[in-house]
């Protein structure tokens, strides 16, 4: 089989996780969970409880980050390479390169039920924090590249 990449795409508070355990139980997918996380928080300085330990436990240049996923071996020899993203890790300076080699997918949930649900865990968000603008930058850009309209998921579909 040749080697697959994908990316799927989502903002924070959707079903992500649970989409993600679900490819962690095939025996030919390796998967990667949030692996611009540490940069995100470099640059950014937002609070999180846990945000030295992920600094010191991830790569934090998002340029190797990016080589590794579309460019390295998929880990442990394993056939699909799923890549669990989260759209507000996408900070302006990371290239949109990454995206070449890779299935592109965009997880969508309603902002009716996500931004209640943001605000009880981290606060007032702004729209970038919830990844709209970056979901439909990703989604458009896909298109354009292909040619094809990228596979939308819909958390109400799970």
């Amino acid at each position: 089989m040749t080697p697959r990449r994908i990316a799927v795409w989502s903002g924070p508070r959707n079903i992500s996780t649970a989409l993600m355990r679900s490819w962690e139980n095939r025996p030919d997918t390796a998967v990667v969970d949030e692996p611009l996380y540490a940069h995100y928080l470099q640059q950014t300085g937002m609070p999180h409880p846990d945000a030295e330990e992920i600094i010191r436990s991830q790569e934090t240049d998002w340029r190797q980050v990016v080589d590794h996923l579309t460019n390295g071996d998929i880990p442990d020899g394993k056939t699909i390479y799923y890549q669990k993203h989260m759209t507000h890790h996408l900070l302006p300076e990371v290239g949109r390169r990454m995206a070449r080699p890779s299935q592109q997918c965009v997880s969508v949930a309603r902002p009716a039920r996500v931004v209640p649900s943001f605000i009880e865990k981290a606060g007032e968000p702004r729209l970038e924090d919830i990844g709209l603008p970056q979901q439909l930058e990703l989604f458009e850009w896909e298109r354009r590249r292909t040619g094809r309209v990228p596979p939308v998921i819909d958390a109400r579909d799970f």
